[in-house]
């Protein structure tokens, strides 16, 4: 803690400063150690990480683009990969949107208008980010064989829609929003529709930022709910489809940590396009309210 000056003003502790410094830069060395590892790693035969694992060591007797040549050549496996890309990007674009306009509804609702169990209702919400997934999966397999919805896209995307997280922290986020705004636009002759897509919704592009990044990571690594659901291997998602390259057959290391690191790229361009706003969402979201 900093010590008030006869100013007023706060004199931080230096020692406290280089501590703190010293904290986070390995804190951030232990964040950026695998996927620097990993790069790295891209670069080298299958047959060098399995001699000497994951390092940071740069042997570049030992490098080449070999790897990056077999994932971007016209060859079979080339293919599948790609093909299992184009559905998590498929997949992962059709859910964060849908979440996104689904959860914004809800908590609009939960946050801007008053009535009875509205709060009730908030409980809810909330109790179920306290239900693990993998209690829920044996009756979310068993309904959706019952729908017809198994070996479908609908099948993995409609179950995880309506997120409890994603309702909180955009009821969070506009609860803490005027609500002279609705009060105004109403006099003016504004429908409740016109007040939530073209007055609020502005509003909260922050919050959606934030959402998006947080969401596009969910839906892009998600690996369990899509291998229960599909069958076909054309439909695998990139997760699922870099599993099956290890089998009890034979292992292709050489494609599978090239996809690996190229399979980060459409998260880190997210983060890019959102991160101008996901440090103002994440700060106001977790405080308001």
């Amino acid at each position: 803690m900093g010590k008030k000056n006869k100013g007023g003003m706060v004199r931080r502790n230096p020692f406290a400063s280089i501590l703190a410094t010293l904290l986070f830069a390995v804190l951030g060395f232990l964040v950026i150690f695998p996927v620097l590892a990993g790069a790295l790693a891209s670069f080298r035969p299958g047959v060098e990480l399995l001699r000497r694992g994951l390092s940071i060591n740069l042997n570049f007797s030992t490098m080449n683009l070999d790897n990056w040549k077999l994932l971007f050549t016209k060859n079979a496996s080339s293919q599948k990969y790609f093909m299992w890309f184009k559905n998590s990007m498929v997949l992962t674009l059709v859910t964060v949107v849908l979440t996104l306009i689904i959860c914004y509804f809800v908590a609009y609702g939960l946050s801007m208008y008053e009535y009875r169990l509205k709060n009730l209702l908030f409980f809810l919400v909330i109790a179920t980010m306290m239900v693990p997934f993998e209690i829920l999966m044996l009756p979310l397999y068993r309904e959706m064989m019952s729908l017809g919805l198994m070996n479908t896209a609908a099948g993995v995307i409609l179950p995880g829609l309506c997120g409890a997280s994603t309702i909180f922290f955009f009821r969070q986020y506009m609860i803490g929003l005027p609500k002279e705004l609705l009060d105004a636009a109403r006099i003016d002759g504004a429908t409740e529709y016109g007040i939530c897509l073209k007055i609020m919704l502005p509003i909260t592009k922050p919050a959606f930022a934030s959402m998006a990044i947080l969401s596009t990571m969910g839906a892009w690594n998600n690996m369990l709910w899509p291998m229960m659901v599909f069958r076909d291997a054309d439909k695998f998602t990139l997760p699922i489809g870099l599993n099956t390259l290890l089998t009890p057959y034979g292992n292709d290391y050489d494609l599978l940590i090239a996809g690996s690191m190229f399979g980060i790229i459409p998260i880190f361009v997210v983060f890019l396009c959102f991160q101008r706003y996901f440090i103002e969402g994440m700060t106001v979201g977790a405080v308001k309210g």
